[in-house]
């Protein structure tokens, strides 16, 4: 079974920055990262690989978020820019059973943080 903590979050002005963590118990996992606006669906943020030669943004984010990792920490980064309101959500780290997939389906995986809320005032 996997844990997976998550940390940072909070409240930011539009144009301001944040950056959220997530530990993994265990060992270094690819991790996906996706967010859920009240009354909307979890959608797909980005992804990266367990090594973390290769990284995945959904359109919306790409540019302004960065996915970063440090496998000595077992941990992965998300580091926010430029947000804006329409970033608000709760955010949450995600993995699956072997640690591999770094898709954009939220059926593939099997573990989830428990969720930190980012807020962007305008």
């Amino acid at each position: 079974h996997v844990q997976l903590v998550q940390s940072g979050g909070g409240l930011v002005q539009a144009g301001g920055s944040l950056r959220l963590s997530c530990v993994a118990s265990g060992r270094a996992y690819a991790m996906g990262w996706f967010r859920q606006a009240p009354g909307k669906e979890r959608e797909f943020v980005g992804a990266i690989t367990w090594r973390g030669d290769r990284s995945y943004y959904a359109a919306s984010v790409k540019g302004r978020f960065t996915i970063s990792r440090d496998n000595a920490k077992n941990t992965v980064y998300l580091q926010m820019n430029s947000l804006k309101p329409e970033d608000t959500a709760v955010y949450y780290c995600a993995t699956d059973e072997a640690g591999i997939y770094s898709g954009s389906s939220v059926n593939e995986y099997d573990y989830w943080g428990q969720g930190t809320q980012v807020t962007v005032s305008s």
